[in-house]
């Protein structure tokens, strides 16, 4: 080798070592930058007649593992997803209180109980009927506050929806503008590791909002989609994702496919190419903290809502409705005929009989529905009891003939012999077992131990069901004391003026107690508990301890899966740090070995400047 080749030689590897220097002291300073992915220089040797001559450095490398990259994104979404269903459930748990604990349904239900069997115990005493009265108004304002609480929480959510939506475009924003610069650069060149450094920052910051998988470009872009197929960047171009919010949510708040008639906003996104979607409809997020926020304002505390309006609503029905059986329609064919000139919207006619060919007992419930829009009435497959609308208004000719129209194939025939009597009796082998009206008193003085203690403002809460949905949607928050009996405390006892209810009697107090603390009652399925085929069924304090109970479960469930979670995310990103964070003791050992390299190089070039001295002198 020549003195010239041997100095260019060390002069290159001066560069080389100038370059790794400056990568290392890079690394090392940015060790504990969030984001930062350790490089290294890429060199390459240069070879000369088959020996190498010099070494070329050509950029940078991150220093990644992209499989375990692509696990940590989808598992940080699982994570912002756990993280949110935890933490919402958590402050539900708050908004019911401790179990036991002062300011809670269970204890305010409890002391309402006491104070109604006291009234008996009293014979009826004017202080007794006060303490029971100011139990109730407990107990409804608790109702109350549980559903301010809950709707809060989805105000929140809804709210938080709004926050993630700017998150997201921004980060989609950053991603397509960092596709366009790299396009200028080379994959290796130093400037483009920092651009791809920023882009993988937006990236992850994407992947806790939603579920999310990039595809790589060919020219140093990525495209990213969510894990449904919606693309959220593509071709230098990013989506818009638009979230309309309506601000503060009320239990009557809910989400339509339509969006007109929404009650929670709507959240569309349009793609680069101009095209929009719902991505609620279309179910286009799967994961991270936007599809947390969405399965909670519309499913599971929609839910929790229902349970309290469920609640709410048996409170008021079990003491103000009355059952009465219908009487025998001798045969054949064999029925019960039932009266319903006082069956009011919201009020059932209930109907048990068996089909031809089968021993088992089936159930329907026909309700006056007063607004015919509404109908035919929705039924679960497999509903227990099945639920015909009919509207009563229309006159008990127009009755009969909807509802042999709907049943007419169960071998059960309706006819109206007069008035508005209502007759029902079976054919083709169908066998009715029984036919009653379930009414609702409106009067506190009637001469009936039922009593509308509870109302809806001013009015019997009946259960209507109209176009802008059913009563008991929300009616936890509007539940109160009726003012009736506030102005009237003796009609907890009195329950008849003419003749007058004698004194000392406890025939009203032992019925409303009785009905609180013995009578069972079926609840909705859309309470999460039981099914359409098999409702839950049990006392009002059964049904409470239940449902506060299953709440307490899901809690607990949530902070287990976030715990899970959790390990499963830190696992990743030790497993991701180990290759593509900065290990300082390797970044030293690297110092060391690039300190000797130039060293060494060094010395060749001060060895080829005195042997080229020397040569200078010898020709002199």
């Amino acid at each position: 080798m020549g003195l010239s080749s041997a100095l260019a030689t060390a002069m290159s590897g001066l560069r080389a070592n100038q370059a790794a220097l400056s990568i290392v002291s890079s690394n090392i300073a940015n060790a504990q930058t969030p984001g930062y992915v350790s490089q290294s220089v890429n060199q390459v040797e240069v070879s000369s007649g088959g020996i190498g001559s010099s070494v070329l450095v050509t950029g940078v490398n991150r220093e990644l593992d992209t499989f375990v990259q692509s696990q940590l994104r989808t598992e940080t979404a699982g994570g912002a997803y756990a993280d949110q269903m935890s933490n919402i459930l958590g402050q539900l748990q708050s908004v019911y209180g401790t179990p036991g604990g002062t300011g809670t349904l269970e204890t305010a239900l409890s002391n309402f109980t006491s104070a109604l069997q006291a009234i008996s115990t009293s014979s009826g005493s004017s202080s007794s009927q006060s303490v029971a009265l100011a139990a109730a108004q407990t107990l409804a304002q608790q109702l109350n506050t549980t559903t301010q609480g809950i709707q809060a929480l989805r105000s929140n959510v809804n709210q938080d929806i709004g926050n993630c939506v700017s998150q997201a475009n921004a980060a989609m924003t950053t991603i397509a503008n960092i596709n366009t610069q790299l396009q200028g650069l080379s994959a290796t060149d130093p400037a483009a590791a920092t651009l791809e450094d920023q882009r993988d920052s937006a990236i992850n910051t994407l992947s806790s909002l939603m579920d999310i998988r990039t595809v790589a470009g060919s020219s140093g872009d990525v495209n990213v989609y969510t894990n449904s197929g919606v693309q959220l960047v593509g071709d230098g171009l990013a989506s818009t994702i638009s979230f309309n919010s309506p601000g503060s949510l009320t239990a009557n708040s809910l989400y339509s496919t339509n969006p007109a008639q929404s009650g929670v906003g709507s959240l569309t996104i349009q793609l680069p190419n101009g095209a929009s979607t719902d991505m609620v409809a279309t179910n286009a997020i799967g994961s991270g903290q936007i599809a947390a926020d969405l399965t909670l304002r519309d499913q599971t505390l929609v839910q929790a809502q229902s349970q309290v309006d469920q609640l709410a609503a048996t409170l008021s029905s079990s003491l103000s409705d009355t059952t009465t059986a219908g009487t025998a329609v001798t045969g054949p064919p064999a029925g019960f005929s039932v009266d319903t000139s006082n069956v009011v919207p919201g009020n059932t006619i209930n109907l048990t009989y068996t089909p031809a060919g089968s021993s088992t007992q089936q159930q329907i419930s026909i309700v006056n529905v007063a607004d015919s829009s509404v109908l035919p009435l929705p039924n679960a497959p497999n509903a227990n009891p099945k639920v015909i609308g009919v509207n009563l208004s229309n006159g008990m000719s127009s009755v009969v003939s909807q509802l042999n129209a709907a049943l007419g194939g169960t071998g059960i025939q309706f006819s109206n012999p007069s008035g508005n009597t209502l007759s029902v009796v079976g054919f083709a082998s169908a066998t009715v077992s029984a036919v009653s009206t379930t009414t609702t008193a409106s009067s506190l003085q009637d001469g009936s131990a039922a009593l509308p203690l509870f109302t809806d403002g001013s009015a019997s809460y009946t259960g209507a069901i109209t176009a802008s949905g059913s009563e008991m949607t929300g009616y936890a928050g509007r539940i109160n004391v009726n003012p009736a009996l506030l102005s009237n405390p003796s009609a907890l006892s009195i329950y008849s003026t003419s003749p007058q209810t004698a004194a000392g009697d406890t025939t009203r107090s032992d019925y409303l107690f009785s009905q609180l603390t013995n009578a069972t009652f079926s609840y909705s399925p859309q309470t999460g508990l039981g099914s359409a085929a098999s409702p839950f069924t049990g006392t009002v304090t059964n049904y409470l301890q239940q449902f506060i109970s299953q709440q307490g479960n899901a809690a607990t469930q949530a902070t287990q899966l976030q715990q899970g979670q959790d390990v499963v995310v830190s696992t990743l990103q030790q497993k991701f740090n180990s290759t593509a964070g900065v290990n300082i003791d390797t970044e030293m050992s690297n110092l060391i070995a690039l300190q000797n390299a130039y060293a060494a190089n060094a010395h060749v070039m001060s060895v080829v400047q005195s042997m080229m001295n020397s040569l200078l002198q010898a020709q002199l």
